[in-house]
């Protein structure tokens, strides 16, 4: 397991409620060894039962648009909730954190649970049959240029690291919005290969 994601992380954190109580804080708890999140009414009460948790495989981690500070944990069944971090750096730690734990959880079910088996199509005489070294090729191209991708996002995130505007919220929500797009482009190229 990841140094960065062995042990669990916790914090406070804002969870939007609904439109009546608005913005409550909660106690947070990535448990990696559970791979779930769970929250508290404090952190007083951390050794108590959780008020929830959300199992994190297959679940989308996404940053809101809407300020810097605000994402989403979009879990596998439908559950989502809404939160806020006390600035953008505090917030693209808790999404990375949570997208490596969700990463390694969904991995794990990919794993032990084969894909399905090919659908049948009906023959279609105008069509050319693919081989499938064709078929490797085109996955090892787009690996390819995923590679390149993520060697310019580390440079972009070193860039705007390394910069006396770090903190610029707008850097910052460039800095997440890469990273969530090549996580996803990832993903879905792992979807493809099974």
């Amino acid at each position: 397991m990841n140094t960065q994601i062995r042990h669990p992380y916790e914090g406070q954190l804002h969870k939007y409620t609904n439109a009546m109580k608005g913005w409550q804080y909660r106690w947070f708890i990535l448990s990696p060894e559970t791979g779930e999140l769970h929250y508290f009414l404090s952190e007083s009460e951390k050794n108590q039962r959780p008020r929830c948790s959300i199992y994190l495989a297959g679940a989308v981690i996404a940053p809101s648009d809407e300020d810097s500070n605000t994402f989403t944990v979009n879990s596998a069944t439908g559950d989502m909730i809404k939160l806020r971090a006390t600035d953008a750096r505090a917030r693209q730690e808790w999404v990375d954190k949570l997208r490596a734990i969700t990463e390694m959880y969904t991995r794990a079910i990919a794993s032990s649970h084969p894909p399905l088996p090919p659908r049948e199509h009906s023959a279609n005489t105008n069509r050319h049959p693919v081989t499938k070294l064709e078929v490797l090729d085109a996955f090892a191209n787009c690996r390819e240029q995923l590679s390149k991708m993520e060697k310019q996002n580390q440079s972009l995130s070193q860039l705007i690291e390394s910069s006396s505007l770090y903190l610029d919220p707008d850097l910052l929500t460039l800095k997440a919005i890469t990273h969530a797009t090549q996580h996803t482009l990832n993903q879905c190229l792992n979807i493809l290969y099974q």
